[in-house]
């Protein structure tokens, strides 16, 4: 059975899709687009639908809970998809919010506004924050309790400061997911044999 690779993102607004879409076009990924909602509107099962109908690789798929308390409607999908048979999870963007819930998770790293690696978590507007190896969020509550292999933390994805704004390449939400793809010995792109039936078609 072929596993999806795909990369999570837990934060669903207007802004993070654009950047998402971005990035995921420039790589030769794909954004599940529907996966867009502040909360997630789609169940985990009509993600996993969408993420084995499409033809390329990596999948990014948003996920967002809007502040509510505790696991929500956003990370119940989240978590139905990431323990998926078919889907092979890269990574995580782990997006910082100023949730007053205190919810939090473990990162592995983060990439701070300047688009830094650091040890230390970031907050919302990618500034380093003063802890080590964790952020807050409001979609980040079940990230650390799964099986992923690289959790990176983002302050809020495609604003910072208009730094990391869809018009300007989401750079910071780039440097992100190329971490990933290079941390997994992964690379992005249609999958082997879609390039092949392309390369049939075009003799």
């Amino acid at each position: 059975m072929e596993k999806r690779r795909v990369i999570l993102v837990t934060d669903g607004d207007e802004f993070a899709c654009r950047a998402i879409e971005r990035v995921a076009a420039e790589i030769g990924g794909r954004c599940i687009s529907r996966s867009q909602g502040n909360p997630t509107k789609l169940s985990g099962e009509q993600l996993v639908e969408l993420i084995l109908q499409t033809p390329h690789d990596p999948v990014f798929v948003m996920f967002d809970d809007c502040g509510a308390l505790g696991e929500g409607t956003g990370e119940q999908a989240l978590r139905y998809v990431a323990t998926h048979e078919q889907i092979q999870v890269l990574g995580a963007l782990a997006v910082a919010s100023n949730t007053h819930q205190h919810e939090w998770t473990k990162v592995h790293v983060s990439i701070d506004r300047d688009g830094v690696m650091t040890e230390y978590g970031v907050d919302k507007e990618g500034v380093r924050d003063l802890e080590i190896g964790r952020i807050n969020g409001d979609t980040v509550y079940c990230l650390d309790r799964l099986n992923i292999p690289l959790i990176v933390g983002i302050g809020d994805i495609g604003k910072m400061g208009y730094r990391d704004h869809a018009k300007y390449g989401a750079p910071i939400t780039r440097k992100a997911v190329e971490l990933i793809l290079e941390r997994s010995g992964g690379h992005a792109g249609k999958r082997k044999e879609t390039e092949s039936a392309d390369r049939e078609a075009a003799r």
